[in-house]
């Protein structure tokens, strides 16, 4: 089972647009709405895998209520904390040629019981869990080092922690020992203090996190694919166009969830990660892809690195 926890979770409505022309009344070619948050998508991703799954979330307000509700359609078992607050909506903006315009609200200031709380609910839900998953940012009223504490407790437990956070949150939790922690470039950048512009300048940024405390690096490099640094070396994953994208929303997030279904480490998790995050591009919204969704034939994965090859979308500090 792979319990997911989402410090600061959304609905996310998605519209689909022919083209985005500021100051115009627009009309959609398609809109839904989804789930959102990053932990949330690794939880939808895993139940459309068909591997049982727990998304623990602070739920507040109306948005809350029809969150937890779209949650159980897909068939994620729902463990929520209750807040004052108001669960956040998010808007993304879809046009044809792939290009998504996302505005996230900031999401509720949750009190210092709520957040001891959320803690505590994740320790008392961890039972059955392979995987304990933190991801997205962290709302108000949690401190940058929250998630360094979910870190500890899933590794006092035994379970193996994954966590997908960027900032003072993600330098916090290194020390405590994450087994695989899912930056992209600009994460990177920020992490390490410089530009990540070169795959080799990736490598090595991920090579200090590791040093730094995580087990393994899972580097989202947007379209250069991903790259995975640990104690097996260093390995690169590249996907060949399988269908016009529509969009990269919860794309990373169904990577880090094949990453967790196959296993969590080595190339072979890396194979699937590519093929999920590969497969949620070519879907509309945030939809999760089925196992059908999957084109695993399409990943390319080398340990005989470009180095000098430039990132596409290159990360800044």
């Amino acid at each position: 089972m792979i319990l997911t926890v989402t410090p600061n979770p959304s609905l996310d409505r998605t519209y689909e647009l022919p083209s985005l022309d500021r100051g115009r009344v627009l009309r959609a070619a398609g809109d839904r709405i989804d789930p959102g948050g990053k932990g949330v998508n690794v939880s939808r991703a895993a139940a459309a895998a068909g591997v049982p799954t727990t998304a623990v979330l602070p739920l507040g307000g109306a948005p809350g209520v029809l969150l937890a509700e779209l949650l159980g359609g897909q068939g994620v078992n729902v463990t929520a904390v209750s807040i004052v607050g108001r669960t956040r909506s998010n808007i993304s903006l879809a046009e044809p040629d792939g290009t998504l315009t996302k505005i996230n609200a900031t999401g509720p200031k949750l009190s210092p019981q709520e957040s001891d709380l959320l803690l505590d609910t994740v320790r008392t839900s961890r039972a059955d869990a392979s995987w304990i998953a933190g991801c997205g940012s962290l709302p108000g009223g949690l401190a940058p080092d929250w998630y360094a504490d979910l870190v500890a407790a899933a590794r006092t437990a035994g379970v193996r922690v994954a966590l997908d956070a960027s900032g003072p949150a993600l330098r916090a939790a290194l020390p405590a020992g994450p087994d695989v922690i899912k930056p992209d470039a600009s994460g990177l950048a920020a992490s390490v203090g410089r530009p990540v512009s070169t795959l080799g300048e990736a490598v090595r940024a991920a090579q200090e996190l590791h040093a730094l405390g995580a087990g393994a690096v899972l580097a989202s490099l947007g379209r250069d694919g991903l790259l995975l640094v640990g104690d097996q070396g260093v390995c690169h994953g590249t996907t060949e166009p399988a269908g016009a994208a529509r969009g990269t929303a919860g794309a990373g997030d169904a990577a880090l969830a094949g990453f967790l279904i196959a296993g969590g480490d080595g190339p072979g998790a890396l194979r699937s990660a590519l093929a999920h995050g590969a497969a949620a591009g070519r879907l509309p919204g945030s939809v999760m892809p089925a196992p059908s969704d999957l084109r695993p034939d399409q990943v390319r994965l080398t340990r005989d690195l470009l180095l000098d090859l430039p990132l596409t979308d290159p990360g800044t500090p």
